[in-house]
């Protein structure tokens, strides 16, 4: 175990309690009190079990802890067949192990990897649990955590399920209120893109588990520094292959899905608590104190102790003299905040108008670029600092009539006009600047009657303006290019009002929860398209931004492979997120990306592409997109419901589309896809 110097840690805590200002639990000694039980029958049901460190006493330097469960309703749980204390940690506060180091939590106590060793509570029959800890290495002047695990499992009875849960509770060295702790990123933050209570890694659902066994002490131990908490966090998720874990293919390639969210955006897991939380008391040690095992899980080409790429140093004594918090802070985040100040400067605005001619008809599209506030900037004056004006033109928001290549029943594609393209405008199809407008005539639009999904054309446009990362410059080589806000535009042949596609399934805030606010999505491909509120439309009362405007390109008859890799919006957007069964993310559920289902979509749906010219009807592809571990099975099942799977006859599949009746036995809900009438 880690020596320390008691006095020295006596004083850093009595610092660190004067600075912090934390204050105990209320009453006069600040001891909790044993908490009264509830009378009543037991828990006969478990569909969330909740954890309660609820008293800690010490006899000569070993504690007995009293956890108590509970259900939904309060009611105790009896019977826990796997409940464990899984870690003991204390915490050595910041400059204790030496000058410039980072608090540390030290190991005293770690559950046995054998069941039949694992240390087993005393069961009071009550909802109450005793445990009394083995614990090496106790310092009372410590912050002590306890890491509590149940299982998933059941009862004693055999039968009644018990779910997952983890429980870290901090206690002071005597078992009274925490006067101090180290919790910097929250949970909460994590599940913004892992789904809560699900598996993170190894089985565990949260940050503190994760921080309380993967110490520096036991990466010291090791030999793999790589394997501490504040190493191990960034590392998994940059995509720095320097700083991967040896021979771990698997995380490596969660570091990768991971980076692509979040980009290397110190903030997206680094958010201050609200005014008046301190649940995140060091919250800020992030930029606050720096130290050369966390800098290298990203800074890999720095050899501290060798003075490669820094100057040399032995310790962390002297980080702070340079690397001070505000400008440590500013380095790592001015780009993401230019970026976004950037993107803000200007917006776009655009519209449809279609008139009838001898030939079918022509439609005029138009973009006007604006500044932050709306005004109009002559398109004269900034189309040398385009590089992409872009625009995707289809036809039937609900059901894209125009495929991503020929629609094989009418032979018409998407509509991909660049109007400009490195401060140029467009030859071929010609376009013009017109009242400090870029205009331009699309021919020949495949409209269908008036008032049906097909009287209205719809276009989707992305922006990519140069930049030097404050204001737009003239489009060069080597010049930084940043994708703006995109826009859309409806318009019909009848003049009739536009139909638009259902926005209220997904909400692209569910989005922006784990790719940010500022996601330049498609750039590589496309303009890119940073979708905002430019895009939103009102739904019962609230602004929603939706993804609606990507079926102009992720048309029914999919992408670029027809129809392979599932390419059509309904399917591409479950397989992008999903591997079968089995996340990108551990864990994902439904409602961390619908905040509804919009069943009744389907009824304006046809057939949709599930594999390169084949086309399956559109509930059971939306289905397959997420279950396909077995086709056979899945096949047999839905095509005794009226479904039609994989068929090479489009119109065929389009035909027998409302013939399906999935829904007479399932009812899915984002929180439940399972669910059934029975």
């Amino acid at each position: 175990m880690m020596n320390t110097n008691k006095s020295k840690i006596a004083l850093l805590l009595a610092a660190g309690a004067v600075s912090m200002a934390l204050t105990g639990c209320g009453g006069d000694d600040g001891n909790d009190g044993n908490p009264g039980n509830p009378g009543g029958p037991a828990a006969d049901y478990i569909n969330t079990l909740n954890l309660k460190v609820t008293d800690v006493t010490y006899a000569d330097g070993v504690p007995t802890i009293n956890v108590f469960a509970t259900n939904e309703e309060d009611l105790p749980v009896v019977g826990l067949t796997a409940l464990e204390v899984k870690k003991v940690v204390q915490l050595i506060p910041q400059g204790a192990t030496g000058a410039g180091n980072s608090a540390e939590w030290q190991q005293t106590y770690s559950s046995p990897r054998s069941n039949a060793d694992k240390l087993k509570p005393v069961d009071l029959k009550n909802g109450n649990y005793s445990f009394t800890i083995p614990v090496e290495g106790y310092n009372a002047e410590l912050t002590q955590r306890y890491n509590i695990i149940a299982s998933a499992s059941t009862l004693a009875d055999g039968e009644t399920a018990v779910p997952r849960t983890e429980l870290s509770q901090d206690f002071s060295g005597t078992g009274y209120e925490a006067t101090y702790t180290k919790d910097i990123v929250a949970t909460e933050t994590c599940n913004s893109c892992h789904a809560e209570g699900k598996k993170i890694f190894h089985g565990y659902t949260s940050s503190e588990t994760c921080a309380s066994c993967h110490t520096q002490e036991m990466a010291d131990s090791k030999g793999k520094p790589y394997v501490a908490y504040n190493f191990l966090i960034h590392n998994v998720h940059n995509n720095i292959e320097e700083a991967h874990l040896p021979d771990d293919e698997k995380q490596n390639e969660s570091a990768e899905r991971a980076h692509a969210l979040i980009q290397d955006n110190c903030t997206t897991c680094h958010v201050a608590p609200k005014e008046g939380e301190t649940d995140l008391a060091e919250w800020g040690n992030w930029s606050r104190v720096p130290t050369m095992e966390t800098c290298t899980s990203c800074h890999v080409n720095i050899d501290f102790k060798a003075g490669q790429g820094h100057s040399q140093q032995a310790d962390n004594s002297n980080c702070v003299a340079c690397h001070n918090a505000s400008w440590t802070e500013e380095i790592h985040t001015e780009g993401f905040v230019q970026k976004k100040a950037f993107i803000d400067q200007y917006g776009m605005e655009a519209s449809l108008t279609a008139v009838k001619t001898d030939a079918g008809s022509d439609t005029t599209l138009s973009v006007t670029i604006t500044d932050a506030a709306g005004t109009a900037i002559d398109a004269a004056t900034i189309i040398a600092n385009i590089e992409q004006l872009e625009t995707i033109t289809n036809v039937g928001p609900n059901y894209p009539v125009m495929g991503y290549n020929n629609n094989p029943i009418n032979g018409e594609h998407k509509v991909l006009i660049n109007l400009v393209k490195d401060g140029e405008l467009s030859v071929e199809p010609k376009v013009e600047i017109v009242d400090g407008k870029f205009v331009t005539v699309i021919k020949e639009l495949p409209y269908g009657d008036a008032k049906t999904d097909t009287d209205t054309a719809f276009s989707l446009i992305g922006l990519s303006l140069c930049n030097d990362g404050e204001t737009a410059v003239k489009c060069e080589e080597g010049v930084s290019l940043t994708s703006m806000k995109a826009a859309m535009a409806h318009g019909t042949l009848s003049g009739e009002a536009p139909s638009v596609r259902h926005t209220d399934s997904v909400n692209f805030k569910a989005c922006e929860s784990c790719h940010g606010t500022e996601w330049e999505l498609h750039k590589e491909y496309h303009a890119g398209f940073v979708m905002t509120e430019q895009l939103g439309r009102e739904v019962d009362g609230e602004m929603v931004v939706g993804v609606d405007g990507c079926v102009t390109c992720h048309t029914p008859d999919g992408t670029y492979m027809s129809g392979g890799k599932m390419g059509a919006l309904e399917l591409k957007l479950h397989k992008v997120h999903s591997s079968g069964d089995y996340a990108v993310i551990p864990g994902m559920n439904c409602d961390q990306c619908h905040n509804d289902l919009n069943l009744d979509a389907f009824k304006k749906k046809g057939a949709l592409a599930t594999d390169s010219g084949q086309y399956t009807t559109p509930i059971a592809a939306t289905c397959v997109s997420c279950h396909s571990y077995n086709m056979d099975s899945f096949k047999a099942h839905v095509e005794g419901q009226g479904a039609i799977v994989n068929s090479l006859d489009k119109q065929a599949v389009t035909d027998a589309a409302q013939l399906e009746t999935c829904f007479y036995c399932h009812v899915p809900t984002p929180s439940d896809h399972t669910s059934v009438k029975m």
